[in-house]
C-alpha cells in the first residue's frame, strides 16, 4: 500500500538538487490531467465522476433485482440505506418529515464516504474532498436546501427570518442575539460544514504522504542503519495511520450528513 501511495503521489516527494528531502505540501495536490488553470480537468474530478458512476450502477443494479432473501449485494445496499434512514433521517428529522429528505441524505452520505475512502484505495489514493471546491459545493447544496425548507415551512421569507430568534430572550439583548443567530445560520454553518470535511481529508492525506515518502527516502538514502530503521518505522506508522484514516473517513461522511439533517430539522421546527 505504501508503494502505491508513493507512486500515486509522484510529485509529492522529491530529492532536490542538493540531495535533501522535499516534504509533500498542499501545492502538490493540484494534479491536472487535461489542461491547466481554472478549467483544467483534474485527478480528483475524475475520481468524483467515477465514484458517482459506480454508485449509480450499483444501486440501480440492486434495485432491479430485489429479493425477499437478499443477496450479499442487496444486503450491503440495504445496510447502508437503513443506516442513513434510521440513524440519521428518522432519528434527527422525525418520523413525520424524514422520508422526503432521504434521497438527499443518502446521496450525501454515500458520495462523501466513497470519495473519502478513495484516499486509501490502492492506485487511486486521493480523497476528493481534500480539494476545497468539492466540500464547498456539498455545503452549498445543504445551505440552499435548509433555507428553502425553512421559508416554505414558515410561510415566507420574513416569518422564517423572525423564527431564527430564540424565544424568551430579553429585549435589551435581543438584537445582539439575533445578529449572532443570523451569522450562524447564513455564514458559520456552511463555512464550518465545508471546512471541517476539507480540513480532515487534507490533513489525513498529507499525513499518510509524509510517513510514506519520508520512509521511502530514509530507506533509499539513509546514511546509516539508524536512519534506515527509522524508515521502516515510518512505513509501519503508515499502516497504523491508514487504519486510523479509515475511521476518520467514515466519521466525516457521517458527521456531514448528520449536520445536514440537523439543519433541516431546525428549519422545520415550530420554534428555533
Amino acid at each position: 500500500m505504501s508503494a502505491t501511495l508513493a507512486a500515486a503521489a509522484a510529485p509529492h516527494a522529491a530529492v532536490v538538487a542538493d540531495g535533501g528531502f522535499k516534504a509533500p505540501g498542499v501545492a502538490d495536490l493540484w494534479q491536472p490531467l487535461v489542461g491547466n488553470g481554472a478549467f483544467a480537468f483534474t485527478r480528483p474530478a475524475l475520481v468524483l465522476l467515477l465514484s458517482v458512476g459506480l454508485l449509480g450502477w450499483f444501486f440501480v443494479a440492486v434495485s432491479r433485482k430485489l429479493e425477499v432473501v437478499p443477496s450479499k449485494r442487496q444486503f450491503k445496499a440495504e445496510l447502508v440505506y437503513g443506516f442513513v434512514r434510521d440513524t440519521i433521517g428518522r432519528d434527527v428529522i422525525g418520523s413525520k418529515d424524514f422520508r422526503r429528505f432521504l434521497p438527499l441524505l443518502f446521496t450525501l452520505f454515500t458520495v462523501i464516504l466513497v470519495n473519502n475512502l478513495a484516499g486509501i484505495i490502492p492506485f487511486v489514493q486521493f480523497p476528493t474532498f481534500s480539494r476545497i471546491a468539492f466540500p464547498v459545493v456539498a455545503a452549498l447544496i445543504v445551505y440552499v436546501c435548509y433555507h428553502v425548507v425553512g421559508v416554505r415551512a414558515k410561510g415566507g421569507v420574513w416569518p422564517y427570518l423572525k423564527s431564527i430568534m430564540p424565544p424568551g430572550i430579553p429585549g435589551w439583548i435581543g438584537w445582539f442575539v439575533y445578529i449572532l443567530e443570523l451569522v450562524t445560520f447564513f455564514i458559520t454553518r456552511p463555512l464550518t460544514l465545508a471546512l471541517r470535511l476539507f480540513g480532515n481529508m487534507l490533513a489525513g492525506h498529507l499525513l499518510l504522504l509524509v510517513f510514506t515518502v519520508g520512509g521511502e527516502y530514509m530507506l533509499l538514502h539513509g546514511g546509516n542503519i539508524g536512519i534506515r530503521g527509522a524508515g521502516v518505522v515510518s512505513f509501519l506508522f503508515t499502516i497504523v495511520m491508514t487504519l486510523f484514516e479509515l475511521v476518520i473517513e467514515f466519521l466525516q461522511a457521517f458527521i456531514f450528513t448528520m449536520l445536514a439533517a440537523i439543519y433541516i430539522a431546525g428549519a422545520l421546527a415550530e420554534e428555533h
